[in-house]
């Protein structure tokens, strides 16, 4: 897959199948949208692009009135679209000037002298431009003077509930990992740098790597205890992780700590992918540490029995 960082990194091509949006979580909705682009490129002997937009304009607009969470970088949702075969990536950097831009101005400056779409394929209820202006119906509207055509694809049903990234969010923030992973079509990840803690698992008998994220705006979920799959390197191995304050050691940061079971080797500045793939119980505080041990010990017993079934 092609990377580019501005439009004026890209070169029209002969024929170009192309949706576009921010994509985030790249979630089963959003895998239908390319599936029905591949299909359609491969039908003219065509190339897939996806044109996305970083910084979330959410974030642009209204930095002082959103606590929004997004659930990808723009590294891992490159790595989820390379996966999905897409050919093409275009990352416009969205700015408020970039926000200004009319429906139509995006339709002949960008889809089509820029990238030569022959067909744009959009998701339910997609729109661009200048506030939101450029719904399905102006493009059906004005696509054929422009010289290609437009395709919307349905409202996306799992099991009779909505696919979006926001219901995905929401799952998150109260620790329902099923539901998001079942939305995602698989487990929720997130990576992170391996940082010297204080060395309290290690004391407890459970030694964490705990993990440091860099981007500010990517979605921690809920606190709690998860069982996890932790991959280092080209490695995966069973884990537990721990997403809190750690009340019955007087805590006072959140942190994000993961019991990599059977393992022993000193990882401190590598990075860690964790996949969680159910969340065990809520933080609590004990009684005293010993108590909180057995838990522990009760917790990775659990783990061990969720992470074998999968």
């Amino acid at each position: 897959m092609n990377i580019y960082h501005g439009i004026e990194d890209f070169h029209k091509l002969s024929y170009a199948v192309v949706t576009s949006g921010t994509f985030d979580g790249v979630h089963v909705g959003h895998q239908q949208i390319l599936r029905r682009l591949r299909e359609s490129a491969d039908n003219h002997d065509g190339e897939t692009v996806l044109i996305t937009f970083w910084p979330h304009p959410r974030l642009v607009l209204f930095p002082d009135q959103t606590d929004l969470k997004l659930l990808n970088t723009f590294e891992e949702k490159a790595d989820l679209l390379r996966e999905q075969g897409v050919d093409h990536l275009l990352r416009i950097p969205f700015t408020r000037e970039f926000s200004r831009t009319s429906s139509s101005d995006f339709i002949r400056k960008i889809l089509v002298d820029t990238i030569g779409t022959k067909k744009l394929v959009i998701g339910y209820d997609h729109r661009f431009g200048r506030n939101r202006e450029g719904s399905f119906d102006y493009l059906r509207e004005n696509a054929p003077k422009f010289g290609f055509e437009v395709e919307e694809i349905p409202k996306q049903e799992v099991d009779n509930l909505a696919v979006s990234s926001t219901k995905i969010r929401s799952a998150l923030q109260e620790g329902d990992m099923q539901t998001a992973s079942h939305l995602l079509g698989r487990p929720y990840s997130l990576s992170g740098r391996v940082i010297r803690g204080e060395r309290i698992g290690r004391m407890l008998g459970f030694p964490t790597a705990n993990l440091q994220i860099d981007n500010p705006n990517k979605l921690i979920p809920a606190d709690g205890s998860y069982a996890v799959i932790v991959t280092t390197g080209t490695h995966e191995h069973m884990g537990m992780l721990n997403i809190g304050i750690r009340p019955t050691v007087g805590g006072r940061l959140r942190t994000i700590e993961v019991n990599i079971f059977d393992f022993d080797r000193d990882i401190y500045g590598d990075t860690l992918k964790v996949a969680f793939i159910r969340r065990i119980r809520d933080e609590i505080p004990f009684e005293d540490v010993e108590t909180l041990k057995n838990q522990l010990k009760k917790d990775r017993e659990r783990a061990i029995q969720l992470l074998t079934n999968l």
